[in-house]
């Protein structure tokens, strides 16, 4: 192949890029061939979401990878935690799930992994993959290439998923799922035959669920304020004890309350925090440097040990590779699991948190109140600006000499006794991303974002 012009899809730790310019079968395919050359693989299974593209993408893809040889081992449609699952399960030497996620309609891209469904960072892979790709300096075609229908592997990928939920600790309590149109549907539905089978008391009400590459409802991001009432208001309808929503390949889950409340990812880490360490005292917990107070707290109470990381799924998976911790969670709902292959997954959370609210006999309203009031939060404030390092040095100038402590895992994170801050910029969208949170003063988060608006905008 000719050498093409540099590939502006690969990101920090993924695939994404905008269809027919960034992103296009061609370059699916040289993706393909080169994720096989630079890992030596001959087996790779290989996922795909329900977007219109990903399925000429993931024939393209799949067309790369016969053309070193390797034996394709297809899960047709499927959820990206699926991917991962299957290439340890099947002793694949690689994973690749494209997919999108919440991306608008004209994007797509790809989340890759290697033998032992072990991320694969700049250093040691994604950027020698990248420099092939463009390239196009290929060792000969192999023979031996050829596509396998690996679908059956859904079954054990559930067997996986009920070894973390105490089906005999349930109780009898209605959850509203929605799988937003996207992945989540039919891989929810062979999760929930087997809970019914082991007699689990849960009425699940389903809606978006059909898989509709159009999304009807809308692209499937309910970490976006104005898509929270398509899961919020039918909770409150149906009378639901909770509710669920997934993104697109569902490798993450949302929370909302009895009420419709939506619960923000960071309490949610909080709880899965507290559900491991009352298994399994003392073990490590990974968490991003965003909002850590809520987290830290619980697992300094529980004896547990808080271990930061930065954001994002290569960095943490790494992380609880190298520590063994139990559990990792970022505010974005991603949340990895030691033995789920330390990678994330949209649907354990949920198995979790509905044996946490079984267990201690309250709402997961009642549950988060005192945790939501002693560690108040912003949410993420998102800023469009021309300049990141500009902004990030105007906001060093005016708080960094009064901060009591300070630290640049990931961005500026500086502490302040009362209340601390996180400014970054985001590893895959032109913004700064910004965290603010206190200790039991709401007042203070309101005081202090509006201060560091000026500044940023200004």
């Amino acid at each position: 192949m000719t050498r093409i012009g540099p590939l502006s899809c690969f990101k920090a730790y993924d695939i994404r890029g905008r269809l027919e310019t960034e992103l296009t079968d061609d370059i699916a395919c040289r993706i393909g061939r080169a994720f096989a050359e630079v890992l030596g693989a001959r087996r790779v299974v290989l996922g795909r979401d329900v977007r219109p593209s990903s399925r000429a993408l993931a024939h393209a893809v799949a067309q790369g990878l016969m053309d070193a040889g390797v034996e394709v081992l297809d899960l047709g449609l499927s959820g990206t935690e699926e991917t991962y699952f299957a290439t340890s399960h099947l002793g694949a030497c690689g994973g690749i799930c494209v997919t999108a996620s919440h991306n608008p309609m004209d994007y797509n891209g790809m989340k890759m992994v290697r033998a032992g469904s072990a991320p694969i960072g700049q250093a040691d892979g994604m950027a020698a993959i990248k420099d092939l790709a463009e390239s196009g300096a290929f060792a000969p075609a192999r023979p031996g290439g050829r596509i396998t229908d690996a679908g059956a592997t859904r079954a054990a990928y559930v067997a996986k998923l009920m070894s973390f939920v105490d089906v005999a600790a349930l109780i009898p309590m209605r959850v509203l799922v929605n799988a937003g149109h996207g992945a989540a549907g039919p891989s929810f539905d062979a999760l929930a035959t087997a809970l019914l089978t082991a007699g689990a008391p849960i009425d699940f009400i389903r809606i978006h669920h059909d898989p509709d590459g159009s999304f009807p409802a809308g692209i499937p991001n309910p970490l976006l304020e104005e898509n929270q009432p398509l899961t919020a208001a039918p909770v409150v309808a149906h009378g639901a004890d909770m509710g669920v929503a997934w993104d697109g390949d569902f490798d993450r889950c949302f929370f909302f309350d009895h009420e419709g409340g939506f619960v923000p990812g960071e309490y949610v880490v909080s709880l899965l925090a507290e559900a491991f360490l009352a298994r399994e005292p003392g073990q490590m917990i990974v968490h991003d440097p965003r909002v850590i107070w809520a987290t830290q707290d619980v697992v300094t109470d529980l004896g547990g040990q808080a271990i930061a990381s930065r954001c994002g799924h290569s960095f943490i998976k790494q992380v609880m590779r190298d520590t063994g911790a139990v559990y990792g969670g970022e505010m974005s709902a991603h949340h990895y699991f030691r033995d789920f292959m330390a990678c994330d997954s949209g649907m354990i959370p949920m198995l979790l948190i509905i044996e946490l609210v079984s267990r201690r006999g309250q709402s997961l309203r009642d549950l988060l109140s005192a945790r939501r009031a002693a560690y108040p939060s912003s949410g993420e404030v998102n800023f469009r600006v021309a300049d990141q390092k500009a902004a990030i040095a105007a906001i060093e100038a005016r708080f960094g000499p009064h901060a009591h402590a300070r630290d640049e895992i990931d961005g500026l994170s500086l502490s302040f006794g009362d209340w601390r801050f996180n400014l970054r910029a985001s590893n895959t969208e032109p913004l700064l991303r910004l965290n603010i949170e206190a200790r039991g003063k709401p007042d203070l988060v309101t005081a202090r974002l509006a201060e560091m608006r000026a500044l940023i905008e200004g």
